[in-house]
């Protein structure tokens, strides 16, 4: 019985990520709402590196993100901002958009990718009563 293969292999390997990371970090620069977020908002390249990076391991690629990086600890990285359910929708809004917007996928694998970003988006979550850019 041969192994399901990974995600990672169904869409294509690292390609496929860097691809939908790039359209992701395409519509975060024109939103008011995230961009303001990032330590570096006129130079995204690192965090488009380390989302990259970590989306290719998390979906059974290669462990560079965690070779550079040490654990994920995703909560702990996102706790110094200030994430609502603005930050939260605007970040799955472009999310889904990026995925939906790339080639053709499987259904399975799409439902897959759009369900865990969805549960991710809600994880980061640290100020469910507000909202970062509401004074």
């Amino acid at each position: 019985m041969a192994d399901t293969p990974s995600v990672y292999h169904l869409v294509g390997g690292h390609a496929f990520f860097e691809a939908l990371v790039d359209r992701f970090y395409d519509l975060v620069e024109d939103d008011s709402t995230l961009l303001p977020m990032y330590p570096t908002p006129d130079d995204l390249t690192l965090a488009r590196r380390h989302l990259t990076q970590f989306l290719v391991q998390y979906w059974g690629g290669p462990t560079t993100y965690s070779d550079r990086r040490g654990h994920p600890r995703l909560r702990m990285r996102h706790m110094p901002f200030t994430i609502g359910p603005n930050e939260r929708d605007a970040w799955l809004r472009h999310m889904t958009a990026a995925v939906e917007s790339g080639p053709d996928l499987d259904a399975t694998v799409r439902k897959t990718l759009l369900d865990y970003f969805a549960t991710a988006a809600e994880h980061l979550v640290n100020a469910p009563d507000q909202d970062a850019n509401t004074p």
